[in-house]
């Protein structure tokens, strides 16, 4: 089981950093997002108390349908008699399954769009581009915040797309992880503070807070130590990271944002909403690159030094119990 579990995050890894996601309509993201979209349309009803309490059903419905065909699928696999090839197709399943959960690759290629665009000094197609991993509106951003914006999703998304999922695969093997994937869905469609949705993304947006309330922190100071690694300010990380992560409106996402903005010793600010870390060094193409690997080294590092660690941790704990 611990050498199941590791392999599976580490093949899944090494599957994202070379093919990346598969497009939208193969994604079982994607059609979680679709089947997400349908509930929310069936709860919308214009109804305050209905609305909430439907906020929990669109939460509770997907999770429990990906929780049943995943143990549905793990109890098919031990049918098989051969006690090998039922360890080797499990595997090969959960790297599989696992890989959709995270998006390493993803990310770096929706910031290099954005990158390539300031490059071509095409500023419009940047803020196109930068629209795609952004929720704010990005019709007026100069090109600073146009680099600041795509910063700042990259490093939240450190969390939402790698470090999360591998942090709940770690406690609660594939269950987790989606369980996980799908809270993070919703709150990105409809947990926003809206007219539109404040009443059916409550739960949603609480879930998520939650769940990324640990994630988020270790991540931050997973951060430094890859800073360290890579010959950035580690020092100024941490204290931009401990000085700022608590701006933002989210109780979660400032930590790594926090975070990146003090390893490239940059200042990372949403108009009108938060400013972290501080102008010693303009941001630049270079930045964006910069941050890029840094991502890269703290995936690594989690795997590493969180996620194996909770799974050795699990394991012993449940040979005593049944011991």
């Amino acid at each position: 089981m611990i050498l199941e579990s590791i392999i599976i995050i580490g093949f899944a890894i090494i599957l994202d950093l070379i093919f990346g996601d598969p497009k939208n309509r193969y994604h079982p993201t994607a059609w979680i997002g679709n089947f997400i979209g349908s509930i929310t349309t069936c709860m919308k009803n214009g109804s305050q108390n209905l609305e909430k309490f439907g906020g929990i059903f669109i939460i509770l419905i997907p999770v429990s349908i990906s929780c049943i065909v995943l143990f549905g699928l793990e109890f098919s696999i031990d049918l098989i008699n051969a006690e090998f090839w039922s360890v080797v197709i499990s595997i090969i399943f959960g790297i599989i399954l696992f890989k959709m959960t995270i998006a390493i690759r993803g990310m770096e290629l929706h910031a290099l769009a954005v990158l390539d665009s300031i490059q071509k000094n095409d500023l419009t197609q940047a803020r196109k581009n930068l629209s795609m991993i952004v929720k704010r509106n990005t019709k007026n951003l100069d090109k600073n915040h146009i680099l600041s914006g795509t910063l700042e999703s990259l490093s939240e998304n450190i969390v939402d797309g790698i470090t999360g999922p591998m942090f709940y695969f770690a406690l609660f093997g594939l269950p987790g992880a989606f369980a996980y994937r799908i809270v993070n869905t919703v709150d990105s469609m409809v947990g926003y503070k809206t007219y539109m949705f404040k009443n059916l993304g409550w739960f949603g947006a609480n879930c998520d807070n939650i769940l990324n309330y640990i994630p988020s922190r270790l991540t931050g100071l997973t951060m430094v130590l890859g800073a360290m690694l890579l010959g950035h300010d580690w020092k100024n990380c941490y204290e931009i990271f401990k000085r700022d992560g608590k701006k933002t409106d989210s109780p979660n996402a400032g930590y790594p944002m926090a975070a990146l903005a003090g390893a490239l010793g940059t200042k990372l600010e949403k108009i009108e909403h938060y400013s972290l870390g501080t102008d010693i060094q303009k941001i630049t193409s270079e930045k964006v690159k910069n941050a890029i690997n840094l991502m890269k080294i703290t995936s690594l590092l989690f795997f590493g030094i969180v996620s194996i660690p909770i799974i050795l941790f699990i394991s012993l704990v449940e040979s005593i119990v049944i011991a």
